[in-house]
């Protein structure tokens, strides 16, 4: 089994020294799903909630996200993106909103966090315009789905 890369051997937590790594394009990809009651998908689907276009601002909120992930979680290498995008299906037979967002760059280091976080901002974003109605909401399978680039080379989950 490997070892943490983010732990030193005295136990402390490090940010990875990428310094000697190669520039190469990577993308990552991360799904996740928010489950609600019928009547909150039928207000999404038909522009029904009262704080505005909830998958307009979602969309936004995850690219933001991926964007501010350095930010947010210790230990991530601020990185320049080169292109975010969070898409939404909405699936009234199961009463959910998936969410699908890629992150790319050219670079030292991987964009899987990124991608991560811009399913969770957005599927946060979904769960905070709609609360009002449906406290119940849940946030599922939030997983990485593909990675490419790097020395570790391409991983596929789906």
């Amino acid at each position: 089994m490997a070892d943490f890369s983010h732990i030193d051997a005295d136990g402390n937590a490090i940010m990875v020294d990428i310094t000697e790594k190669d520039i190469t394009e990577r993308t990552a990809t991360a799904k996740g799903s928010v489950l609600m009651q019928p009547e909150t998908m039928a207000m999404i689907i038909n522009g029904g909630v009262k704080k505005g276009d909830v998958l307009s601002v979602a969309q936004l909120a995850g690219i933001m996200g991926a964007k501010k992930t350095p930010d947010i979680i210790p230990l991530c290498h601020p990185i320049k993106l080169t292109s975010v995008t969070v898409d939404f299906v909405c699936d009234p037979k199961r009463n959910a909103v998936d969410i699908s967002a890629t992150c790319k760059l050219c670079g030292q280091t991987g964009v899987e966090m990124e991608a991560l976080t811009a399913v969770s901002i957005a599927a946060l974003t979904v769960y905070d315009m709609c609360k009002a109605v449906d406290r119940g909401m849940r946030l599922t399978d939030i997983r990485l789905v593909q990675k490419v680039g790097g020395k570790s080379g391409t991983f596929e989950s789906e």
